[in-house]
This record gives C-alpha cells, structure tokens and sequence, in this order.
C-alpha cells in the first residue's frame, strides 16, 4: 500500500483484484466490519502486532451477505431435522376428514355464503392494517407442548399470505424450538445471537435477509440457534435483534419461550400485542388465567393488547369450550378456539393447503385480533 495515498481506495481495489482475499483484516477493523465468533483486535493487543501500520479507522461499512470473509465465518448448515428421522414423517394428512369436507361441500351448495364471505373480508382487512413502523407480536405459553410454536408458525404464514410488505417469524425459544420445522425450513444457519453480532444501522433489506431462512410461502424466519443445547438467548440479544429488525419488516411474529421464562416476560411486556396459548385443559386454563391476572398487573395495561388461543390437542376433549373460554375472557380478553386438527397434529412442516377449513378460519381470526391491538399500541 502506497504511504501517503488514499488507503481506503487502495484497500478496495487490491479486495476488488482479489490480491488480499487470503490476508488479514486491517489491524484497526471498524465494529461494522466483524466477523460472528470473532473477536475484534483493540488497543494495546493491536497495537502491540509486529509491523502494523498505524491507519486511520475506516467507516462503517456494512458487509453484504456475500463478502469474502464473511462466507468465510459462516455457521455451518445444519438440517432441521435429522435426515434419519426425516423418512419417518410419513406423507401429511388433511385436517379435515374426507367425509368432513364432503360435508362442507354439500352445505355450501344448499346454503347463502353472503355472511361467510362479508366476515372473511373484514377479517382480511383487519389483517392487512397498514402499520408506520414495524409491529411485533409475541407468542407464548405456561409450558411448552401446548401448541406455542404451532400458533406462531400459523400467524406468520397468516401475514404472509395476506399483507404485501415483509413478515418475520422470529424463533426466542430458547428450548430447542421447533419454528423451524413448524415453517418448512429444511436446514438454518445464523441464529438471534450472530445476528446481533453484525447488525449495522447503515445495512439494507436486501442485506438482513442474505442471514435469513426464506419461507415456502413468502416472508422470512431467523432461528434462536441451530438445534443443538447451547448457551440460551439472552434478553441484551433479544432486544438487539428485535430493535433492529422493526425497522426492516412490517410485522415481526416471536414465538417466546414458555412463562416465566426472562425472555419470554421481557417480549411480553415490550411487544406491540400479546398471544397467550391456552391448552384445551383444566389446569391449563386455570394457569393461563393466572397470567392474564398478571398482565393485567403491568404499568402499561398489557391486558389491552392480548388475545388467548384456546387450542384442542386431542379430539377426544372433554373440557367444555365455551366453559373454559367464558372463564379466560372475563379479565377482558377476546379468546379465538384452535381446533382440533389433524394435520397439526401430525407434526412437521405445516402445508397451509392441508389445513382443516375451521383451523384456517381461526388462524386469520387470531391473527386480525392480534394486529388489530398491535396497531392501537402507539
């Protein structure tokens, strides 16, 4: 490098001529410029490098997806499903049984479909709210199992299929997740915590989504890891990710680790609009109605913005619905019944068109509930 000379436009065209692809970053790299898992060389330790000149710090420059040392750096792709077990998904079943959608067929020949169609459409708009900045949405539980990654899944390919502007699913389940599977995703790479590492406020779109997991079905999902036990989400990279991203995409759905998880109570009480998943149980609406009591106990009434999904795992079902949803909705929430289904249940990636009628019905209710408070929230 010529002394004296511009270093910045010497550095650029030896990296364009592919001269230095082998060496080493500038000994004064700008925080914008580090790779995820490694550490930047500051002070004494970069001062103390044999030979090193003494440049001036670069700008910050976000680095794309594709740069050289990046790609480098890059996690390994790691499937979503070991492709062991991946040959014993069998294929997906309908959620409705043939007898079922013969049924509904018959009635929809025989009967006016004015009403369905007038409450389909006010769903649809309430969906397709139009936001100024980006709203989020947290989805959690009182334990895990009862459907909360389910739900959330549900809720993105909802947005997805219904607003024109970006969709997040965002995995802070610290447990091993499932959103992954649940959104189709074959293989995931950068998680939460390498996201955090190298957002810039200078970088575009088209740059956060080069470490995103592209969606079947339209919209994007980042994973809180890559399947493996390891160091948990913590609430600084929860705030960090989903500070940055509100400013990219119009909804952000963050399937939350089960209460009284630290992050899953700090995404309640920042999120735009709350999804309490209820199972279809005594006990387990008994404890959901404990967590809208608390809910209702924040400074800034978090019960206004929350919506309880009362979700039937089982066909076999004795708890009386309209009993448990009486009981969860007298805190003054609206409560949305997810039946039954026999697709869900099944496991693996969700397929919107093997859905059962009622289940897609009351995905698009829960999810208009849930933007229409996340668009009250100021």
């Amino acid at each position: 490098m010529a002394q004296g000379g511009d270093w910045q436009q010497d550095l650029l065209r030896e990296l364009a001529d592919g001269s230095q692809e082998d060496a080493p970053p500038p000994s004064r790299p700008d925080a914008s410029d580090a790779i995820p898992g490694a550490p930047l060389r500051t002070g004494a330790a970069a001062d103390a490098q044999p030979g090193a000149e003494s440049l001036p710090a670069a700008p910050a420059v976000p680095r794309p997806p594709h740069d050289p040392r990046v790609v480098a750096a890059a996690p390994e792709s790691v499937p979503t499903v070991d492709p062991r077990l991946a040959i014993a998904l069998g294929r997906p079943q309908h959620g409705d049984s043939v007898a079922r959608r013969t049924s509904r067929s018959l009635r929809k020949l025989t009967a006016s479909a004015g009403g369905d169609v007038a409450e389909q459409t006010r769903l649809a708009q309430e969906v397709q709210q139009p936001v100024t900045t980006g709203r989020v949405i947290a989805v959690t539980s009182i334990r895990g199992g009862v459907g909360k990654s389910t739900v959330s899944a549900l809720l993105g390919r909802t947005f997805n299929h219904y607003r024109h502007d970006p969709v997040l699913a965002l995995e802070a389940d610290t447990a091993l997740g499932t959103l992954p599977v649940r959104m189709g995703a074959e293989s995931v790479r950068w998680s939460c915590g390498d996201l955090a590492r190298i957002l810039t406020p200078a970088m575009q779109l088209t740059d956060v989504t080069g470490y995103l997991v592209p969606v079947a079905d339209g919209g994007w999902l980042l994973p809180a890891g890559q399947g493996r036990v390891g160091a948990p989400l913590d609430v600084h990279t929860y705030r960090t990710v989903t500070l940055a991203l509100r400013r990219y995409f119009a909804v952000t759905v963050v399937d939350c680790e089960s209460l009284p998880g630290e992050v899953a109570r700090t995404a309640m009480d920042t999120a735009h609009a709350r999804v309490v998943v209820a199972p279809m149980t005594a006990e387990g609406v008994n404890g959901t109605r404990q967590v809208l009591d608390w809910l209702a106990q924040l400074p800034h009434s978090a019960l206004a913005t929350t919506v309880v999904a009362l979700s039937a795992a089982s066909p076999d079902t004795t708890l009386d619905a309209k009993a448990a949803a009486a009981h969860l909705r007298e805190p003054g929430v609206p409560v949305v019944l997810l039946p039954y289904d026999r697709h869900l249940a099944q496991g693996g990636p969700i397929h919107t068109a093997m859905l059962g009628q009622d289940t897609r019905t009351a995905a698009v209710r829960l999810a208009a509930e849930a933007m229409q408070r996340a668009v009250r929230m100021r």
